[in-house]
């Protein structure tokens, strides 16, 4: 799972392969949050722009004051799921980050852990839209992350970003068959626990 993550300066970071920015700006946030509008890359025939899209799908079907929106989808069971298997076919994004928060439960206690590309480079997540809505796409966690959690984002390098927005690929498969980034990881301070801390200092390693 991933329900949280860091994100500096999108519009640089993506510059090189959006053709142009739609309503995003060139701000800092460091407690990227579910329900919170954010940065995702959207293919169009013209080329790709970087939009702004609310983290966490409501399906249509569902009763919006009474469900809980959808910031997750499991790879392994992405073309099954009446919520997610038209979107992975049709409607695929990529969320820029820096990197992301994952927390290691210790009996009671949950300590938060910062995680990033081990060669530093921007991270893009897998994702699927609905609308104005989206939400990252997960996978068993590799070897190193799995001590702190079983769960990841599924993040794709930059040459994998246009095979998987095809939507004449096989979205699932172009995951499936990429190359996994290594990724490294260090505890942080538990102000990251409150979504309405903002700023650099989450990130100062314990």
């Amino acid at each position: 799972m991933c329900g949280r993550y860091v994100i500096t300066n999108p519009i640089n970071k993506t510059i090189k392969i959006v053709k142009k920015s739609i309503n995003v700006n060139n701000t800092d946030n460091y407690n990227a949050h579910p329900q919170q509008n954010l940065p995702v890359i959207k293919r169009y025939l013209n080329g790709n722009t970087l939009e702004i899209h609310k983290w966490g799908i409501v399906p249509s079907w569902a009763k919006k004051k009474e469900f809980r929106p959808l910031i997750n989808a499991r790879i392994e069971t992405i073309n099954e799921k009446i919520s997610f298997k038209k979107l992975i076919k049709t409607n695929r994004c990529i969320a820029v980050a820096d990197g992301f928060y994952e927390w290691k439960k210790e009996g009671s206690t949950k300590t938060p852990y910062f995680f990033f590309r081990e060669d530093r480079k921007t991270i893009f997540f897998a994702g699927i839209f609905s609308n104005n809505e989206f939400c990252l796409i997960t996978e068993n966690a590799n070897t190193n992350v799995s001590k702190i959690h079983d769960r990841q984002p599924i993040i794709l390098n930059e040459k994998d970003i246009e095979l998987y927005l095809n939507i004449d690929n096989n979205g699932s498969k172009e995951l499936e068959n990429r190359k996994k980034p290594n990724l490294e990881f260090y505890k942080i301070t538990r102000n990251v626990n409150k979504p309405t801390n903002n700023y650099s200092s989450l990130l100062k390693r314990i």
